[in-house]
């Protein structure tokens, strides 16, 4: 049995978004490929050295891993591992990180299970840095967004 860390009256982003919502941080634009199960977009929060990141979502609400259903987990990785393909293609990355967290103390601080998919290069220092103050603009995540699409359509 899982304990929610969702606060009374919680009104999940990724839920509002999923249903066509949009916000100055999060917009229909930013959607890269949604499937039955899991939607993937350009996130708005970056890391100096990481800009474009993408997070995958399943298009169900459900808090984190341990209530998470297998179909859902395995349409989310569906996922991660196409955007990752796309991402390294597309950004000219050496490489990609992923990142999921779960309730506070492990990081989590959105209430929706989600995968980070990070392009990483050589001296990065990802780890060893913090998120840049603020949000990426619409206009920033456009450009990922777009090349990331044009990778999606290309057939390998």
């Amino acid at each position: 049995m899982t304990t929610s860390h969702e606060p009374d009256g919680y009104e999940c982003p990724f839920c509002f978004l999923l249903a066509g919502g949009e916000t100055e941080i999060d917009s229909q634009d930013d959607i890269v490929l949604r499937t039955e199960r899991a939607t993937a977009l350009v996130a708005s929060g970056w890391w100096a050295d990481n800009s474009g990141h993408v997070i995958v979502i399943p298009n169900a609400h459900h808090e984190n891993i341990y209530d998470l259903p297998a179909e859902y987990g395995h349409a989310v990785h569906d996922a991660v591992r196409e955007i990752a393909v796309a991402m390294r293609a597309a950004y000219g990355c050496d490489g990609i990180s992923t990142r999921q967290h779960n309730e506070p103390a492990g990081g989590q601080d959105v209430w929706h299970f989600h995968v980070h998919v990070i392009p990483r290069y050589q001296g990065d220092n990802l780890y060893g840095s913090k998120p840049l103050p603020g949000f990426a603009t619409g206009e920033q995540r456009r450009v990922y967004a777009e090349k990331l699409r044009a990778a999606l359509s290309c057939p390998s």
